[in-house]
Parts: structure tokens; C-alpha cells; sequence
């Protein structure tokens, strides 16, 4: 099985989220894309993420169709880190092939995760374009430092079956839709 691994707060949840899910999946022929709602981004202020329980709620309403999860795990694991949550789904579910899904916006600032070289190592990675990221994502720390193991989007279909380090960059269609602006139109509204 392919299962792609999409985290993120989703603060609040929305259609680029959508479109990152729904790009990952078809692109990767993947399975599923499991939606992992963190409860607490460790790079963002608490004050302005909105209850858990929210954010799930928002998050069912874009991970439509079929293959599309969304899950706690990560509060259930009492994980906040992504690189222990990698580690535990897969010693839970060796046969599963992950790979971990995020915006090019997420990999421009990827060198301030924890573990974030780790987690290079562990799955292959696909970064999907997002709108004003492209230049800050394709030259971050993370894409010059992994520059050998990237590969060319031809390639995208396969890379579940990669060992790690192994990412691919996709390009496509463009979703504007941003968390920032939505929070900022909500606390103006």
C-alpha cells in the first residue's frame, strides 16, 4: 500500500490544502492520503491555532473523495514532532509505503523542523508548488542540501517505491488560497 502522509495544522483548513492532497495523490498513484491534523504547530504561536476539534472539522470538509483520511494521530501518539510520528507509523506498519506530502511554502522553511534531515532520511518527500514559494522553496536549505536525491517529476508515480532521501518537486495548476490570508480576513471581519 502507498499512503501518502499530508501534516499540518490547518489553520483553518482549505482548498489549497485540497489541491495539495488531491495532486500528491494522483501524481504519486497513491492509495491514500492520510490528512494528519497536528494538535499544536511547535513553529507557531498557540494564541492564533484554533481548538483541535475545529481544525478536524474543517479539514473533513476539503479531504473529499475516496482514499482521503483525516486523522489525530499525532494526539493520540502525544507526538509533536514529525519525524516521531514517521517513526512510529512505521514500525506500526512495516509493509506500508509513506511518503510525506507538503506545500512549497512547508519546504521553504523545512530547515526549521525538528529533525527535518531525519526526516529526509526516513520517507521520500514530494513538495508541491504553491503560489509564491516556488523561488524561496526550490533554493531553502532543505531542497541545496537534498539537491542529490531530488527527482525530476517524471518521476513522481514511483517515488513511494523510493529509499530514502528521495523528494520530487511538482509543478501544476496554482491554488491561491492561503491559512494566513483566511485568518486575516476573519480577524478584519
Amino acid at each position: 500500500m502507498r499512503v501518502g502522509l499530508f501534516g499540518g495544522s490547518f489553520n483553518p483548513a482549505h482548498e489549497g490544502h485540497a489541491h495539495v492532497a488531491e495532486t500528491a495523490m494522483h501524481r504519486l498513484k497513491l492509495d491514500k492520503v492520510i490528512w494528519l491534523v497536528s494538535p499544536q504547530n511547535p513553529l507557531k504561536s498557540s494564541h492564533e491555532t484554533r481548538p483541535l476539534a475545529e481544525r478536524m472539522a474543517g479539514v473533513r470538509r476539503w479531504a473529499r473523495g475516496g482514499g482521503m483520511i483525516v486523522s489525530d494521530a499525532e494526539t493520540r501518539l502525544g507526538s509533536q514532532y514529525t519525524i516521531d510520528t514517521l517513526r512510529v507509523l512505521r514500525a506500526r506498519y512495516p509493509g506500508v509505503k509513506f511518503v510525506w506530502i507538503m506545500g512549497a511554502d512547508s519546504l521553504a522553511t523545512f530547515h526549521r523542523w525538528r529533525g527535518w534531515t531525519q526526516i529526509m532520511r526516513e520517507v521520500p518527500v514530494a513538495v508541491i508548488s504553491r503560489p509564491w514559494a516556488a523561488l524561496k522553496a526550490r533554493t531553502s536549505p532543505a531542497a541545496r542540501r537534498f539537491a542529490h536525491a531530488r527527482w525530476p517529476s517524471s518521476a513522481a508515480a514511483i517515488l513511494a517505491d523510493a529509499t530514502a532521501p528521495a523528494w520530487v518537486y511538482l509543478t501544476g495548476p496554482l491554488n491561491f488560497a492561503s491559512s494566513t490570508a483566511l485568518r486575516g480576513r476573519q480577524t478584519k471581519g
